[in-house]
């Protein structure tokens, strides 16, 4: 059953963190802070070898709730049952080699392993091991178990792990998992492995175009929305690119590959240039419309004879329609899925859903997410809402939620799509 996206927002969770013994136990620490600062109930059960690296103390004074890591503890209270049943959500970090091993067939030889394996309620693994760990057969095939059995298995980021090794095995950052997590609790077929080996590229916040080496012409995108659409679609297995404007400073998706631009002409580029090799393409930038015409060498002053009162623009080009133009013309191939995103206010004679509308006809992609944005909607917000426009007339409300879980409405409604 799915939990509305409403209720997330207003309903305190029974949250069980589990913790397993590996150096990114720390980070279990800022997890729990994660999901208690949202005023949910959080409860922490580590392993014996987790206490090795942070002390129940540490987590006790975090959840305000005691630790305890043995079936034997508070025997009276049946804790080792007890607690995986009233839970509404389970969240492993990190989620060693060992740790899965155990789960994926059905040990119950502590009480995390035991509160795991007596829950209904959606388990998330966020894994963390040395690359070799996380690529060895049986690891591999215990992943490979988890997520038949319907747990969630998160895939672990690339990066610095420890001592000098860098690669893929790096715990994900504690509000990653947390965001993940509460998706999956709103949705469990949000991360769904039905993008396994396919190609996607992304676009993503803003551009600034310049007027002067210190000044552009820009928006208010954080880059928020790209950025979870790209999160998602590499949990749901594909190779991402996300090509990112100016953002936030958001970390990076996991599993993607990013790559930096600033200027709507530098979009433009990268994105035709991982275009041909996509099975979808996500427009989700807010791309400049305009550019100035000119741009100084260097800084324009008031009292300079540079007549800053008036500026002159030109067209940045539609990178959207370029997209759609390029899989007519088949430089993109013609199985590609092309998405696009309308940023609308409305006017006084056109609600945004209805410009959405024209907008989709216009451009002639394949799907249209429609946002209705003004002061405190969608833009550096954590949560959004709107529309899933197609061609054939069909809309699919989204309703407000964090943006993870509209970016799996969008991917849902992607792999819909014939």
């Amino acid at each position: 059953m799915n939990v509305a996206s409403a209720e997330l927002n207003t309903k305190p969770l029974r949250v069980v963190i589990g913790v397993g013994g590996g150096i990114a136990a720390y980070k279990a620490a800022h997890l729990v802070r994660y999901f208690t600062e949202r005023g949910h109930q959080v409860r922490v059960i580590p392993t014996r070898s987790a206490l090795n690296f942070v002390g129940a103390a540490t987590f006790e004074a975090l959840s305000g709730q005691p630790v305890a890591t043995d079936v034997f503890d508070a025997v009276d209270e049946v804790q080792h049952v007890r607690l995986g049943q009233e839970a509404d959500l389970i969240v492993v970090a990190p989620a060693t080699a060992d740790l899965m091993a155990r789960i994926a067939h059905g040990r119950a030889d502590d009480l995390l392993t035991a509160s795991c394996l007596v829950a209904t309620c959606p388990v998330v693994l966020a894994p963390a091991m040395h690359t070799e760990m996380w690529l060895n057969p049986a690891t591999v095939d215990n992943v490979a178990t988890l997520r038949s059995h319907g747990l969630t298995v998160l895939d672990p980021a690339h990066g610095r792990l420890t001592g000098k090794d860098t690669g893929a095995g790096r715990l994900p950052e504690p509000e990653q998992i947390g965001e993940l997590a509460l998706t999956v609790l709103a949705d469990r077929e949000a991360f769904t492995r039905d993008l396994e080996g396919k190609k996607v590229v992304i676009s993503a916040g803003g551009t600034h175009e310049p007027l002067d080496p210190v000044r552009y012409l820009g928006n208010a995108s954080s880059g928020r929305q790209g950025y979870a659409l790209a999160e998602v679609a590499a949990q749901r297995g594909a190779e991402v690119t996300l090509v990112a404007g100016v953002t936030e400073n958001l970390p990076t998706p996991i599993g993607a590959e990013l790559v930096r631009v600033k200027t709507a002409r530098e979009m433009q580029q990268a994105v035709m240039e991982h275009a041909p090799s996509a099975d979808v393409v996500v427009m989700a930038a807010a791309v400049a419309d305009y550019r100035p015409a000119e741009v100084a060498e260097s800084k324009m002053k008031k009292d300079s004879e540079a007549d800053l009162s008036t500026i002159k623009l030109t067209e940045n080009p539609d990178i959207l329609a370029g997209v759609v133009e390029a899989r007519r013309q088949g430089d993109v191939a013609s199985t590609t899925k092309i998405v696009g995103f309308a940023a609308e206010t409305g006017d006084e004679n056109n609600s945004p859903l209805d410009l959405a509308r024209k907008k989709l006809k216009k451009k002639g992609c394949d799907l249209l997410m429609c946002n209705a944005v003004g002061e405190g909607k969608v833009f550096g917000q954590p949560d959004s809402s709107g529309w899933i426009l197609r061609p054939n007339g069909d809309v699919t409300e989204v309703p407000e939620g964090p943006k993870t879980g509209v970016a799996a409405a969008i991917w849902r409604a992607v792999c819909e799509t014939h």
